[in-house]
């Protein structure tokens, strides 16, 4: 009996016990405020406690509530635009919370870019500038290239953006080292390159806009790190993560009927996240010829593109993670005239691997492959622009296959290692057909293979807390071969002729050494030198071009660039790190720099060929600042002087002396950001000196300044609406000169709405 009572008394206990825990039940309630006691609306705040994830937004008084918590312990992430996060613990007898948020620092970021390791900026010998997900929100411009250029030295080759500029003009250059279509920096997405393995141009929208979340930009030589094309430096666009349950939408309209929509949405399902990204942009373009040089020919240049990726990520907890992700790509565009159009096509497939050994160190692993066709026609134009002819067209396959691993490692506490080895392997044809009077009479053809294997080290010594040495190094062989040059005399039926062209081998070693000396907590004095380099690309080995009445012709015996170059200068933070500025002499001496060289001119055709230049120097100076005034107002600049020259051509001295083709000695650009509560305003100027399309300094282009603005509103959580306003002042600046005038972009108005709702 009393054995009984016992049973039934343990199972009355351990019953209520359950009811209560079944039963508990608690709320979070709290003020989110400034230093000044100030509230801030519109706070995200989320919970996370056992396998409860929760999260609301606070309300115009400050105040936040998240009720039905069945936990009795969890941490509160509470996030607000112009402030630093704060996390803070909560348990069931925390009580009410007052949340108070301190002003974003503008010296707490890092880049991973720069050193291939996450250092922070204020630490990095290496000239960085990081556009934060709020920099990119502020800014009203519609592709990644033209939000770039409110970075000193940023700029492509034909002045004009990707809305509307043909594809092989969308080389970028950094520090007035010069673009003839081809990138002089490497261009990443999350490490994968960007660059064209054709052209060595950049499609800069093939990362869809609404899942990038930050963009670096390092500036200098970092052959040591990333080999060829990053002669100038490199710029990482960096995704949102996918590990999480998120969507990001961003919808718009503008004049010159411009539509455009991106999408993003994740999924986290356990260990597996699944991610799509997509956009769909077109714009009927404008006018580009000036009216008083018009003629019958001319007409708008547009564009129209897609895109869409999928991402599928598995993570193996804090040991690292793994991913797989498939892209397509597609653009059509006009440029100008009714028989001047080309459209590209590529798909391409990306594997990653993460892992995190411990002591031995940390593993990534990255491979791809990728597939794309490009189709371009060129045309000859009457000199009074009444009437064009065909003369060429092209049709351009290339594939691309590669892989990279790489072991970093800390070393004790004064040493940071780095070293990996990257292989990548090009084939390319163009295959043209040639016209005359308009109907075809024959055909040239041209390509080849390029593989490149690359090894590098690097190693971050941390001498004392105050100095920091980084010496790195990387060895290229690079080897072209395949190559061959036909010709058909008559299409279809004429005679042919084929010539193989003899395999090349070439290496570069790309040193590079850093050292930072952290004066105090406000000071730090950088120097670098470096070597760099960059390979002929397969498009300047072998393919000629034709824009407007301006012939560039191929060169297969065409050699690398090779850089030697340094800078030095300061870091500056204050004013509780809310304030830095860097200030950066440089110089770049580049031996072999392939230019588009004139051979003949007349007034219907201009003749250029690709010819290594001699020797050229770019040096000048850089300044940068930023300052947050206030928890609502941000501040931020830069300034590069250029002084970009040829030095010596043999060849022809008469190039000695002359500036280098689309390099301003003067370029200026700021920022002003400010949000309070629901209302956003971010503006942008940028003022562009004087420079030359061409090698003989004779084409000149004018200075010109552009403004864009943005303003937005938030309607409620995760609901925004903008208008944003590129070049709203209206300047129609010069662009090129081929040899007629062509101008910007006029402004472009645009009304829109993003989303954005996310939860861990």
């Amino acid at each position: 009996m009393t054995l009984c009572v016992w049973k039934f008394t343990a199972i009355i206990l351990l019953a209520c016990s359950t009811h209560a825990q079944v039963s508990f039940q608690a709320r979070i309630a709290g003020t989110v405020t400034d230093s000044s006691g100030a509230a801030v609306p519109g706070a995200d705040v989320t919970f996370s406690g056992g396998d409860l994830h929760a999260g609301t937004v606070a309300d115009a008084t400050g105040e936040f509530f998240i009720g039905n918590v069945q936990v009795t312990y969890g941490e509160l992430t509470i996030q607000a635009q112009g402030f630093e996060s704060q996390k803070v613990q909560w348990s069931e007898k925390s009580g009410r919370l007052v949340i108070v948020l301190h002003p974003a620092t503008v010296t707490s970021e890092v880049t991973v870019s720069a050193d291939r390791v996450e250092t922070r900026v204020t630490e990095s010998a290496t000239s960085v500038v990081i556009l934060s997900t709020s920099d990119l929100n502020a800014t009203a411009a519609l592709t990644t290239d033209d939000t770039l250029r409110q970075v000193p030295g940023f700029s492509l080759f034909r002045r004009s953006g990707s809305r509307t500029a043909n594809p092989s003009s969308q080389g970028v250059s950094l520090r007035g080292l010069g673009a003839s279509g081809a990138s002089r920096a490497v261009v990443l997405a999350d490490g994968f390159t960007l660059n064209d393995p054709f052209g060595g141009w950049v499609y800069w929208d093939r990362v869809p806009h609404s899942a990038v979340s930050s963009v670096e930009v390092a500036s200098g030589g970092v052959s040591h790190l990333y080999g060829s094309d990053a002669l100038g430096g490199v710029i990482n666009i960096r995704r949102k993560p996918v590990d999480q349950d998120a969507i990001s939408l961003e919808t718009s309209w503008g004049n010159e009927n411009t539509p455009d929509l991106s999408l993003t949405g994740s999924k986290a399902l356990g260990p597996w996240s699944v991610a799509l990204a997509g956009d769909f942009f077109r714009t009927d373009g404008y006018i580009n010829v000036p009216t008083e040089f018009r003629g019958a020919v001319d007409k708008a240049v547009n564009s129209r593109h897609g895109d869409g990726d999928l991402t599928v990520e598995r993570s193996f907890g804090d040991k690292g993670s793994a991913f797989a992700r498939g892209s397509v790509f597609g653009e059509d565009r006009n440029n100008g005239t009714p028989l001047q159009i080309n459209s590209t096509t590529v798909r391409e497939l990306d594997l990653g691997a993460d892992w995190n050994a411990g002591r031995v160190g940390r593993l990534d692993l990255r491979t791809y492959g990728s597939t794309q066709v490009y189709d371009q026609t060129y045309s000859a134009i009457a000199l009074d622009r009444s009437n064009e002819r065909l003369t060429r067209s092209d049709h351009v396959p290339a594939q691309q296959l590669g892989f990279s691993a790489q072991w970093s490692r800390q070393a004790g506490t004064h040493h940071y290692l780095v070293a990996g080895v990257e292989q990548s392997n090009v084939r390319g044809v163009s295959e043209g057909a040639l016209f005359s009077g308009g109907l075809p009479h024959g055909a040239s053809d041209a390509g080849g293979r390029t593989v490149n294997w690359g090894l590098y080290a690097e190693d971050m010594i941390h001498i004392t807390p105050r100095w920091l040495l980084t010496l790195g190094g990387r060895l290229d062989r690079w080897t072209d071969y395949d190559g061959f040059s036909a010709t058909q005399a008559v299409w279809p039926d004429g005679p042919s002729a084929q010539t193989a062209l003899a395999s090349r081998d070439d290496s570069a070693f790309s040193p590079r050494i850093s050292l930072l000396r952290k004066v105090n907590d406000s000071l730090s004095l950088v120097a670098s030198g470096y070597r760099a380099f960059r390979a002929p690309t397969l498009n300047e080995l072998y393919r000629g071009f034709r824009v407007g009445n301006v012939l560039t012709l191929a060169n297969d015996q065409l050699k690398a660039e090779r850089l030697t170059g340094g800078e030095a200068g300061a870091i500056i933070s204050g004013w509780n790190d809310r304030f830095m500025l860097r200030g950066n002499f440089f110089w770049s001496d580049i031996s072999g720099p392939v230019a588009n060289v004139t051979e003949s001119f007349s007034p219907d055709l201009i003749t250029r060929r690709r010819e290594n230049l001699g020797r050229t120097q770019s040096r000048g100076t850089e300044i940068e600042v930023t300052a947050l005034v206030t928890n609502k107002l941000v501040l931020s600049g830069g300034y590069e002087f250029t002084d970009a020259t040829v030095l010596r051509f043999p060849a022809n001295a008469g190039l000695e002396g002359t500036q280098i083709p689309q390099v301003p000695r003067n370029s200026l650009n700021f920022q002003i950001r400010y949000f309070k509560p629901f209302i956003h305003v971010g503006v942008q100027g940028r003022f562009v000196g004087n420079a030359f399309d061409d090698d003989l300094n004779t084409l000149p282009l004018r200075s010109f300044f552009t403004m864009d603005v943005q303003a937005s509103h938030s309607f409620g959580p995760g609901i925004e609406g903008f208008i944003a306003a590129e070049n709203v002042l209206n300047e129609r600046y010069d662009i090129g000169r081929t040899p007629v005038l062509t101008l910007g972009p006029p402004v472009l108005m645009r009304v829109g709405l993003k989303l954005e709702w996310s939860r861990r």
